[in-house]
């Protein structure tokens, strides 16, 4: 019983490494048979035959085996799958040559439990007589199924059934274990010395606290500089309120005729203006520092050789513009009109271009609708063709798999003819790879008794040349050895000299390494000064520079401030009066006929608010030009460097 149980062991464990679908069943067949060297021969035949056997009809088996998982196995371990495949294909194929008696053997051999559930399971006639059958006989033909596997298990029926039963008796009479009484463990006491009474603590002092200060009041309050700020915005956000109401009610004033008589707006504007409390109104004056403009900027080296980077750049510019026009420069207003023109025709022929490109989107819409019409026509055809393809391809594949089941048919008896032989090819093979073993244990066994041999030839060889080493050094040595400075060692190289004449040249490459350095450091101080005297002569060419620009500066803005007085002047244009007079005239013409229409004349503006009105008009003016003057200047200010320089 344990020989065949380490047996089937044996077998289990090789079906568990087997992967169809990477492994071939000779290639795992001939690996097994290696590994199985050191067992005996017939249980090397018994274990390959069980292992051939479960692969080759491993199709079967597996029909058996998953349906018992499904019915009756379903609190089996997935684990045992080989061991019901091993008992499946001994039950079915093996059963009549090993016998009863060694098949029950075997049976004990496995967990009882196991093999009874699976056994009751495989023999049921229920089962043998329908699905099991059925699902045979879609592999192998009907009547091989029947006369071969099926008629043989029922017969063995009977005899399994009292097996059965003999081993469910067993396993229910089996008699319980003994219980022992268990020794039960008898606490001691520990042998503990008492303790010392403790000693009662002094009490510590109260620690003393100083009284705290009371939090302040400002801590609730919130801070002044905040009550500051929110008043402020609330100012500036009503001034603005007030400013958007009176300019939505002053709006396009200057483009709406009203009468000599009639008021102006000041009237329904003071209705309108927002009444706030005096408080707000005095908002908190902001004051900013200002810096003295005259106070001399320190600029470091690499400030005053950028700037008069920049004011050289600016010379070599103006330069460059004088050399032009004296060469003969044009004017580019022929250009700007060519540009002009050409950039009319560049945009007219954009615009056909666009024209062009929107007609040929329509254009090719519609060639995109018929090609679409046509491949939908072409797509049928092609469809029509495919199903009639695929009508004679069905036809062809019905032939082909009658064809495929008579030469399968044919194959299944050449298999079966062949497996008759297979026993013999086994045995053959195996006597073969047993000689070809025992080659190559002599062999290494050979190699080995070299290796030892070479081994101890080598450790004879070592301790003969030890033993010359501890002669040689056992023999006496000169310890001293005279040395002479002035002498040359004589090795034959070149420019070999003395110890004495070495460390005169390395005395003499010294002192001119320290030459050097001397002559390096005058040049550096050398280089330092005449770089100082270079800035120094920028930092006056910067300030004459200044200079110049603050003069030119000034003259421009005297210019200008003329040229806006002169501007300022009321214009004595006989084209301005002309225009002025039909103004009047017209006027006069529409008040006569609002006149007939009889529309009432508006009371007279007050004298007063005429004036406020004309003072307020002036004052605007002014500052519109005084904005104009300083966009000039800023402008000018850009430009003036480069003239500046040209006239230094």
């Amino acid at each position: 019983m344990a020989y065949y149980g380490k047996c089937i062991e044996t077998v289990i464990k090789l079906l568990d490494q087997v992967k169809p679908e990477k492994d071939s069943p000779e290639q795992f067949l001939e690996a097994a048979a290696t590994s199985l060297q050191t067992l005996s021969p017939q249980e090397q035949a018994f274990i390959m035959e069980v292992l051939s056997g479960c692969l080759e009809y491993r199709k079967l088996l597996t029909i058996v085996v998953d349906a018992f998982y499904v019915r009756d196995g379903r609190l089996c371990l997935w684990a045992d799958y080989s061991l019901f495949e091993v008992i499946c294909y001994l039950a079915t194929f093996q059963l009549e040559e090993l016998g009863f008696q060694l098949f029950c053997s075997i049976v004990k051999s496995q967990p009882v439990h196991k093999v009874c559930k699976f056994l009751g399971f495989l023999f049921s006639p229920l089962n043998l007589g329908s699905w099991i059958k059925d699902e045979w006989s879609l592999i192998y033909e009907t009547t091989h199924v029947k006369e071969q596997w099926i008629d043989p298990l029922m017969r063995w029926q009977p005899e399994v059934q009292e097996l059965l039963n003999q081993l469910q008796g067993a396993l229910t009479n089996q008699p319980p274990l003994p219980k022992t009484k268990a020794k039960v463990t008898e606490p001691k006491e520990f042998n503990l010395t008492a303790p010392r009474p403790h000693a009662i603590p002094v009490p510590e002092p109260v620690p003393v606290v100083a009284k705290t200060r009371p939090v302040p009041r400002s801590t609730y309050r919130p801070p002044k500089e905040q009550r500051l700020l929110e008043t402020t915005k609330r100012y500036n956000r009503r001034k603005a309120e007030e400013l958007l109401l009176r300019a939505s009610v002053e709006e396009m004033r200057c483009a709406r005729p009203r009468p000599q008589g009639e008021p102006p707006v000041e009237d329904s504007k003071k209705k309108l203006r927002l009444r706030f409390p005096p408080r707000i109104l005095k908002a908190p004056k902001l004051t900013f520092y200002r810096p003295n403009d005259d106070s001399p900027v320190k600029l470091n080296t690499a400030a005053i050789l950028r700037e008069g980077a920049l004011y050289q750049r600016q010379v070599e510019r103006e330069l460059q513009r004088v050399d032009k026009l004296t060469d003969g420069a044009g004017d580019l207003s022929e250009f700007l009109k060519w540009q002009r023109k050409t950039r009319a025709k560049d945009l007219e022929e954009q615009l056909a271009t666009g024209e062009c490109r929107r007609l040929q989107g329509k254009l090719s819409r519609e060639e995109a609708v018929l090609a679409r019409r046509q491949v939908v026509q072409e797509n049928k055809q092609k469809a029509d063709q495919k199903k009639e393809e695929t009508a004679e391809l069905m036809q062809q594949c019905a032939e082909r798999r009658l064809q495929e089941e008579r030469s399968m048919k044919e194959l299944v008896e050449q298999v079966m003819e062949t497996q008759k032989n297979v026993k013999v090819a086994q045995t053959k093979l195996l006597k073969g790879r047993r000689q070809m073993v025992q080659e190559v244990i002599e062999e290494s066994r050979e190699l080995l008794q070299r290796g030892a041999e070479a081994a101890k030839e080598e450790q004879r060889r070592r301790c003969e040349l030890i033993s010359q080493l501890r002669a040689l050094e056992t023999q006496p040595t000169r310890k001293g050895k005279l040395v002479d400075l002035t002498q040359i060692p004589g090795y034959g190289l070149e420019g070999e000299m003395s110890v004495v004449e070495l460390r005169e040249r390395l005395a003499l490459l010294k002192e001119t390494q320290r030459c050097k350095e001397e002559e390096k450091r005058d040049q550096i101080i050398q280089g330092k000064r005449a770089k100082s005297r270079a800035l120094q002569n920028t930092v006056e060419q910067i300030s004459l520079c200044r200079a110049a620009m603050g003069r030119s500066a000034a003259l421009r803005w005297e210019e200008k401030k003329a040229q806006s007085a002169a501007a300022a002047a009321p214009s004595r244009d006989e084209r301005v009066l002309e225009l002025q007079r039909r103004i009047r005239e017209k006027a006069a013409e529409r008040r006569g006929q609002e006149a007939l229409l009889h529309v009432p004349a508006p009371r007279a503006a007050r004298p007063k608010q005429q004036a406020q009105l004309e003072a307020q008009r002036r004052l605007e003016l002014e500052q519109s030009r005084e904005r104009r003057l300083r966009a000039l200047q800023r402008g000018g200010s850009a430009r003036g460097p480069a003239r500046c320089l040209g006239a230094v």
